[in-house]
């Protein structure tokens, strides 16, 4: 593991980012944290050794308002700056691994809206960890409009359980698509990914699954 920095802009600064790269990776994710916890979040070290172990590296990196301790999220202009300044930063350091990008909810949904504005230098795909489609126990696809300019193979991680993010608008969605879209659905999955304990399975397993579901993924596009 690395402790690299990524200069984000003048008025914003650097922010921070954790480099965890296998000596038989593939491929590189640069990986964003959600919205409520940074790049060191159980969740977010848990994926990425699980990442690892399946051939991909990952770079982790903060958000600036999370970076400086606060609640609220920054601007779109400013988190989608820093989705584009982390994937310079992985270009860097990837020499000749391809590179896919992504994050959990938010940090997902920021790289996508970054892609449909301009493309990502060398990035082959995006890898969503539960798409925020809508306000918990709401409904709707607004948040979802600006992936038909995305032009990249997309993989969508989400489970049954999910209140942001009820399939029966997901689907509809990534129907549109088309082949663009993959969709691996965990069943009892909350958005967090936690399933029921009658389910027989813990964390451990289903993340497991979700490093099996991008592994197998991103050898079909990269």
């Amino acid at each position: 593991m690395r402790k690299l920095s990524v200069r984000v802009g003048e008025r914003v600064g650097s922010v921070s980012a954790l480099l965890d790269r296998p000596r038989d990776a593939r491929a590189l994710l640069v990986f964003a944290h959600g919205a409520g916890a940074g790049m060191e979040h159980d969740f977010m070290e848990a994926m990425s050794a699980r990442l690892s172990a399946a051939g991909i590296a990952t770079l982790r990196y903060q958000f600036p308002y999370m970076e400086e301790g606060r609640r609220a999220p920054n601007p779109p202009g400013v988190l989608t700056a820093t989705v584009r300044a982390a994937v310079a930063t992985a270009a860097a350091e990837a020499g000749t691994l391809p590179l896919l990008a992504g994050g959990k909810s938010l940090g997902g949904r920021m790289t996508s809206t970054a892609a449909a504005k301009q493309a990502l230098p060398g990035v082959r795909g995006i890898v969503f960890f539960g798409f925020p489609l809508h306000a918990p126990g709401g409904s709707g696809r607004e948040r979802a409009a600006h992936l038909r300019d995305v032009a990249l193979p997309m993989l969508f991680l989400q489970g049954t359980r999910d209140k942001l993010a009820d399939l029966s608008e997901l689907r509809p969605v990534l129907d549109a698509l088309g082949e663009r879209a993959s969709l691996h659905v965990v069943e009892g999955g909350d958005h967090s990914f936690h399933v029921p304990k009658r389910s027989g399975r813990g964390d451990d397993a289903v993340r497991d699954e979700l490093a099996d579901a991008v592994a197998q993924w991103s050898a079909r596009i990269i």
